[in-house]
């Protein structure tokens, strides 16, 4: 018999790069009230403008029955999951954020809208220890959900700002 080394499974996979420190996001953008024509907003930047506080490992489009299928299409497209619901969204958009603000594999709830009655989502969120991130334009951007968040952008802001 030889006298070499037994090999084990380690010695063949390839070694792991530092663990990232970057936190994962879910983002859930109200589509009725943001995306309109006359805030003229692209997805992906909304993604990019997010990088800057970690990963986005969850993008989700909450949309009513009357979304177009060409808005559902550029949607998927920017690499966003569309959920349509019948009626109103903001229902469906609590019981998305519920999930996230459950799920431990998500760091900061982000949510892209201008929508006061989201108030105590964002409180539920901070209560459970999670980051939260509001994304909003003005016209009637909800200056309590800016406040109560801990991070805010209004887009049309050219310098956005993390933190208060």
């Amino acid at each position: 018999m030889s006298n070499s080394k037994k090999s084990s499974i380690r010695d063949f996979l390839p070694i792991k790069k530092k663990i990232s420190n970057q936190k994962n996001i879910g983002l859930l953008v109200d589509g009725p009230n943001m995306l309109r024509k006359e805030f003229n907003l692209d997805l992906e930047s909304i993604r990019e403008l997010i990088s800057e506080y970690g990963k986005m490992r969850v993008g989700k489009v909450l949309l009513n029955q009357y979304a177009s299928d060409k808005l559902i299409e550029a949607i998927v497209n920017q690499g966003f999951t569309p959920i349509v619901v019948a009626g109103d969204t903001d229902v469906h958009m609590a019981m998305e954020a519920m999930e996230l603000i459950y799920n431990p594999n998500i760091d900061i709830l982000a949510l892209m809208t201008r929508n006061a009655d989201f108030l105590p989502l964002l409180n539920k969120t901070k209560e459970n220890g999670k980051e939260t991130i509001v994304i909003g334009a003005e016209p009637g951007f909800s200056i309590a959900l800016q406040n109560t968040s801990d991070n805010s952008i209004t887009l049309g802001n050219p310098h956005p700002t993390p933190g208060k």
